[in-house]
């Protein structure tokens, strides 16, 4: 087998050197700035912060605020963190998030009480069709009902909800059915199963191994980079249903590269570090069947009752996602991991729920980082530029071909890199056994659709809706 069995520039999805979220240490040092509950403007006034920055800082701030914090959410119009706070005797704290950046709000209902809510819906309404979020934003638990939840179900459910009260949930119906997104076809294989590769990390003995998502290895143990073909890496560790979708693969040859980028078919995006999801923070998704998509995340500490069982700690987006998307990679402009994809309703014509399995909890129950100059870092360095080859003008459209797909078998990837945004479902869709699930593992599949048209450098990530 080679060593370059998933070439640098040619790898579908990967990610790489990850260090400690860290960004908060500099956002929180002025925190104790007014005890006294006295604070000028400029120390009060929010501030400007990257979405990656306000994660940092939420996980700070929910620490510092304990039993008075109910949550944090990302606005973007503002670009700043608005963080709830239930009101109290303890006016300190809010000084201190306020001292620190934050735009604070009060609100009725604690992030604890939204669990406990959580909670109440896991005993009396663990019905499959079902999920609960907590939605910062309206400080309540958002359940929604697929189109399998009537009758009986849905008198249970609702019930629930009535009981828990209008101002600490509230429901909706979904007209999709919520399963997990995999299906035959392309990218990574096992059996009759289609998956994507989500992240390249690297597993605790050193070897090179990648992210997907664990409902995906319920097709098998071994996995191709073609249909058909000979098997590539196996299955170490995976968890599905239960306290996440996620599943560690490593790579059968230890010499295998596995580069720090994600490959959306007109550009390559590194991939510095993995993150905690915010609500409203804008994310991208990629994937074999869909190829590049857009949105917003919408809640956390997601639970979804699929017809396979419950998974808990998931994250909620509007981002669209169809079967063979399973296991992609969820990241941001800026190069952040987040997710991996692993189910909902609808797909990229109609919308719908998606959820995602966070990257850092599955990197934590795994044991592997994100590069750190391991072999998941091999090439991360020296092909950072690769987006700046495969976004620049004229080589974004001529290089998608060539490396979104699988090297000279790209045909797919080839017409989605020339901005078919049919590429997706009948090109990449048709042939994508043979054409783009090769070295590529799941890039060139879909990059036609609305893949970044456009794009010139790696910040360069547009909307595709």
């Amino acid at each position: 087998m080679s060593h370059k069995r998933i070439p640098k520039r040619k790898a579908a999805i990967a990610a790489g050197s990850v260090v400690a979220l860290g960004a908060a240490a500099i956002l929180l040092p002025n925190a104790n700035a007014s005890q006294d509950g006295s604070s000028d403007d400029a120390a009060a006034a929010p501030k400007t912060l990257k979405a990656g920055d306000a994660s940092d800082l939420a996980s700070q701030l929910s620490g510092l605020l304990g039993d008075a914090f109910g949550g944090s959410y990302y606005d973007g119009d503002s670009q700043q963190l608005v963080v709830n706070v239930v009101p109290g005797d303890n006016n300190n704290v809010i000084v201190q998030a306020k001292a620190a950046g934050a735009k604070v709000r009060e609100v009725e209902n604690s992030w604890s009480e939204l669990q406990d809510g959580a909670s109440t819906l896991k005993s009396e309404a663990t019905i499959a069709g079902t999920s609960w979020a907590i939605d910062p934003r309206t400080n309540k638990l958002l359940v929604t009902a697929d189109s399998t939840v009537t009758g009986a179900k849905w008198d249970r459910l609702e019930s629930t909800v009535q009981e828990l009260g209008s101002d600490m949930a509230t429901i909706k119906k979904s007209s999709g059915t919520f399963k997990p997104f995999v299906s035959g076809g392309d990218a990574i294989f096992a059996g009759g199963s289609r998956c994507s590769l989500g992240f390249n990390v690297t597993a605790g003995d050193g070897s090179p191994a990648f992210l997907t998502a664990g409902h995906c290895t319920l097709g098998g143990n071994e996995w191709s980079d073609s249909q058909g073909g000979q098997p590539i890496a196996t299955v170490d560790q995976s968890t599905f249903p239960g306290n996440g979708d996620f599943a560690l693969v490593k790579y059968d040859d230890p010499a295998t590269e596995a580069p720090s980028e994600v490959n959306t078919g007109n550009q390559t995006v590194p991939i510095t570090e993995a993150a905690e999801a915010t609500v409203g923070q804008q994310v991208f998704r990629m994937g074999s069947t869909t190829g590049l998509n857009d949105g917003q995340v919408l809640g956390l500490d997601a639970t979804v009752n699929y017809p396979e069982g419950t998974v808990t700690g998931l994250i909620q987006t509007d981002v669209c996602a169809e079967p063979g998307d399973s296991g992609g990679s969820l990241f941001t402009q800026d190069g952040l991991a987040i997710g991996l994809t692993s189910g909902g309703s609808g797909d990229c014509t109609v919308g719908g729920e998606t959820f995602f399995q966070p990257v850092t909890t599955a990197l934590e129950a795994v044991g592997a980082t994100l590069g750190a100059g391991g072999a998941a870092g091999g090439g991360a360095g020296d092909e950072a530029g690769a987006g700046e080859e495969a976004g620049a003008g004229d080589e974004a459209g001529a290089g998608a071909g060539e490396e979104a797909g699988a090297g000279g078998e790209a045909g797919a990837g080839g017409e989605a890199g020339a901005g078919q945004e049919a590429g997706a479902g009948d090109q990449a869709g048709a042939g994508a056994g043979e054409q783009a699930g090769g070295d590529g593992a799941g890039a060139g599949a879909g990059a036609g659709q609305d893949a970044g048209q456009g794009v010139e450098d790696n910040s360069g990530l547009t909307e595709s809706r």
